[in-house]
């Protein structure tokens, strides 16, 4: 969509908005709260969600350390 289309679109959006009742605006309002609330893990690339999910599973197979023993490990 080019930009004189999208300001065209926004404007016509304008128009009905103005003219809505109040039930209508909750309703348009309610979508865009639920847009705005999307799930960041849908934007992850693959890669990084199959990484994410190894650390887990290590995590639940009892492959880790605690933040204290890595400190004393590390002389910090």
């Amino acid at each position: 969509m080019s930009e004189t289309e999208a300001r065209a679109l926004r404007n016509e959006i304008k128009k009905y908005v103005d003219a809505a009742d109040e039930r209508m605006l909750r309703i348009v309002f309610s979508m865009l709260e639920a847009d705005a609330e999307k799930d960041w893990w849908d934007d992850l690339p693959e890669e990084v969600k199959a990484s994410i999910d190894e650390g887990i599973k290590d995590i639940e197979e009892g492959r880790f350390i605690t933040h204290e023993e890595f400190m004393k490990r590390h002389n910090r």
